[in-house]
């Protein structure tokens, strides 16, 4: 890659995800994109519909998938997969989570909490840092010159960038500005990031519960 050259890599977070039962879903199959999540999905392929959009992928969870695949369509690449881009790991994944209603009701589940700052509840942020980087840095190597676009989810986009904006890891979830079919947009000059980011082309269709706190 040209030490000038200009490449854009967008990481995207999946749209609003059919869950009645509020389960954790994390990375357990068969959970798909809501009638909200498509218009969200589409909304985001119209508002990239005029960028130089040369490669797509997405995490092989269903959800990634379908938010990505309007956005291929719209620029006529094949939609590719990358298990660096799936959900984090979480032991709590498959149940409900709250302390009144869910999985902290029981003290077994207790010890899972005692480290914040790793987090001792599921897999490391160093470790969503490494997969994530490695999915950004392919990503610009393959679309060198143009545009990439990647579906991935809100805890491993929005560390990895924090690692690159140089904030700590660990972090209040609330204050995350991650929100649905979000794009947070790091540009590379050659092989180096310069700047991130970030955009909401489909915030209106949010939930306002589900927008990021100021």
């Amino acid at each position: 890659m040209s030490a000038d050259e200009i490449t854009v890599v967008h990481l995207m977070r999946h749209g609003e995800v059919e869950n009645p039962s509020g389960i954790l879903y994390g990375r357990l199959p068969g959970y798909h994109l809501s009638e909200l999540g498509r218009k969200m999905a589409d909304r985001v392929a119209e508002h990239l519909a005029g960028r130089d959009i040369t490669h797509v992928v997405a995490s092989p969870l269903e959800r990634a998938q379908e938010t990505a695949t309007p956005v291929a369509q719209a620029h006529g690449v094949e939609l590719g997969s990358d298990a660096r881009l799936i959900e984090a790991g979480n032991v709590f994944q498959g149940k409900t989570f709250g302390v009144g209603d869910g999985a902290l009701r029981k003290p077994a589940n207790w010890r899972h909490l005692t480290n914040p700052f790793r987090p001792s509840w599921g897999e490391p942020y160093i470790d969503q840092v490494v997969r994530m980087t490695k999915a950004l840095d392919a990503a610009a190597a393959a679309a060198r010159g143009h545009e990439a676009v990647l579906v991935s989810h809100q805890l491993p986009i929005w560390t990895a960038r924090s690692y690159v904006e140089r904030r700590r890891l660990w972090h209040d979830p609330r204050r995350r500005q991650c929100s649905l079919a979000s794009l947070t947009s790091f540009t590379y000059r050659g092989d180096r990031i310069v700047s991130v980011g970030y955009s909401e082309p489909a915030r209106d269709l949010v939930p306002e519960h589900l927008l990021p706190r100021r």
